[in-house]
């Protein structure tokens, strides 16, 4: 129990939160690189996905071939990248090799959502009348919902959780806090970084849980429903 007692301390002791160096400066570092890489993935892999699985043609292809990049390990892309021009971009690198990690669960997600859709429900939408777009909108979007927010619960943890490899390149995040204890021989600020990692990626997990039952399209017409 020593070194979760001495994590323990190291976390609630408020120099450690203080200064560029501190635990509240790496944590703003972290959410930075986080949410930037996940906010690049979604912009690329959702319309990608929503588009195939609507017109039903090359999404499978699309999926095998981002799911390449789960072989290939995170930290193998980075160290590539650092050894091309890119080295001297900052954190461009580390968002690029964790965009390409989050592309596969969130195309293959939204993708297989889109190709769930029961046809016969597809089918009786476009019997009403309804415009493709209407159908993509009103019918395929609402039930393809609960497997694109799974997609993106699952990429914004694996994000969270493999932001950390940016302190291997020197840069900042928490992982920071776990290097620099390393470094020291520090077995208890190696802990207390691991312990913040896994609760960020737990804190996500959690928000977006909440979010994904707020903004439920099932769930708010149940509830408009008398």
């Amino acid at each position: 129990m020593g070194v979760v007692e001495d994590a323990w301390t190291w976390l609630t002791t408020g120099a450690n939160w203080s200064g560029d160096g501190g635990a509240a400066h790496r944590l703003g570092e972290h959410l930075y690189v986080s949410g930037v890489a996940l906010a690049v993935a979604c912009a690329i892999a959702l319309p990608l996905a929503l588009y195939l699985g609507h017109i039903g043609r090359g999404g499978a292809l699309a999926v095998n071939i981002s799911n390449v990049g789960r072989a290939i390990p995170v930290f193998a892309v980075l160290a590539l990248f650092m050894m091309t021009p890119l080295r001297n971009s900052g954190y461009l690198p580390t968002i690029i090799a964790l965009v390409l990690f989050a592309v596969p669960p969130l195309l293959t997600n939204a993708y297989v959502g889109m190709r769930e859709v029961d046809r016969s429900v597809l089918e009786a939408a476009r019997g009403m009348g309804m415009s493709g777009g209407q159908v993509f909108v009103r019918v395929e979007l609402p039930l393809a919902y609960p497997m694109i927010m799974t997609g993106l619960r699952s990429a914004a943890v694996q994000v969270v959780a493999t932001a950390s490899i940016a302190a291997m390149v020197g840069l900042g995040g928490l992982g920071r806090i776990i290097t620099a204890g390393f470094n020291t021989y520090d077995t208890a600020q190696v802990f207390a970084g691991a312990v913040l990692v896994a609760l960020l990626a737990l804190v996500v997990e959690g928000v977006l849980v909440a979010l994904d039952r707020l903004l439920s399209p099932l769930r708010r017409r149940a509830v408009r429903t008398p």
